[in-house]
């Protein structure tokens, strides 16, 4: 309609509350070995002698035992989603648009056909983040709201970057997309994405964050026009 009135549409935003993932698995790192030291030995300065044992190993001048060091590279922390925080997505997601195989989970992308993934344009996806201090990462398109931590685990493992879940965005974005239309999605969190615990939720309080988000972000919208590509023009 817009497009036959002559006045195109420049941005589709989904905008409303859903899951954050407020908690994440620790993270590991792999053990880094680090590179022999050995002291200079008999055989002559700077050389490795025979490794020493026992009172060989205090006597100066003798090549005491090989030491290694073992360092855990520091890795930052995901970003998380806690009760009230607003979410801008670089990332939508369609999360379980597939088939489950023997092997696991297939997005339909890997069974060969669709699209499971849209990218909002970044400066603006990075404009609205630092107006509002909004959390950035994938936000999840899911048609089954998760309710359990095995289910939470699990989506974390397929989309590690995943700041959020809800169940309109892919839509909103695929719709946007067949009309050369960028698309952006904002969030505020109402619950902790896994055990469904109503007494938990916060429900009005994250409506009440995501008009206030709105007040700051449609000014910034109105500054913004996009060719067919989404980029800033």
């Amino acid at each position: 309609a817009a497009a036959v009135a002559r006045t195109p549409y420049d941005l589709a935003v989904s905008a409303g509350i859903g899951g954050g993932f407020s908690t994440r698995p620790p993270a590991t790192a792999p053990a880094v070995t680090a590179p022999a030291v050995t002291a200079p030995g008999a055989a002559g300065l700077g050389s490795a002698g025979p490794e020493a044992t026992g009172p060989e190993a205090a006597r100066p001048g003798s090549a005491g035992p090989v030491a290694t060091a073992t360092a855990r590279p520091t890795t930052p922390a995901p970003a998380t989603a806690h009760l009230g925080s607003v979410v801008v997505a670089d990332a939508i997601v369609a999360a379980d648009l597939g088939a489950e195989t023997p092997d696991g989970f297939a997005a339909v992308t890997d069974l060969g056909f669709g699209t499971v993934e849209h990218l909002p344009p970044a400066p603006l996806v990075a404009a609205v983040a630092e107006a509002t201090d909004a959390v950035r990462g994938t936000v999840l398109t899911v048609s089954t709201v998760t309710g359990s931590a095995e289910r939470a685990a699990e989506l974390l493992r397929r989309h590690p970057r995943a700041v959020a879940e809800a169940m309109e965005g892919f839509g909103v974005a695929e719709a946007a997309a067949a009309q050369s239309v960028p698309a952006l999605e904002v969030r505020t969190v109402s619950n902790a994405v896994g055990p469904r615990d109503r007494a938990a939720w916060r429900i009005g309080e994250a409506l009440e964050a995501l008009t206030g988000a709105f007040a700051t972000i449609a000014p910034l919208l109105g500054t913004w026009t996009f060719d067919p590509e989404g980029t800033r023009q």
